[in-house]
């Protein structure tokens, strides 16, 4: 990666409208925060269009070093709480992506 601000996303495809809507409060209410704590300079909660419930939440971190001090010092614990409250057999299937952000505008 290079030095400059990365993308960290999670994806969450959930089978239940219900469990869905209980991940977003969970999110709000409190884990958003805590991955700002860790690093993180924002990050936006997004339910895509389509079929199937999906979510993504996607983090920006200011460098891979944030980024990697944040899955280092932050993530295994936040990540065992999520997995803890939402498991496979609530019947959400996650994935995660980084990349580098090549270009970023905002009003």
């Amino acid at each position: 990666m290079t030095n400059g601000r990365v993308a960290y996303t999670v994806r969450a495809e959930c089978a239940d409208a219900q469990v869905a809507e209980e991940w977003i409060a969970w999110l709000r209410n409190g884990h958003l925060a805590e991955v700002l704590n860790g690093g993180a300079l924002c990050a936006d909660v997004v339910r895509l269009d389509g079929e199937k419930i999906v979510c993504e939440v996607r983090y920006v971190f200011a460098s891979s070093e944030s980024f990697a001090q944040y899955e280092k010092e932050f993530a295994p614990k936040l990540r065992a709480e999520g997995v803890r409250k939402f498991p496979p057999e609530r019947g959400i299937i996650y994935a995660r992506s980084v990349g580098n952000v090549e270009a970023q505008m905002a009003r």
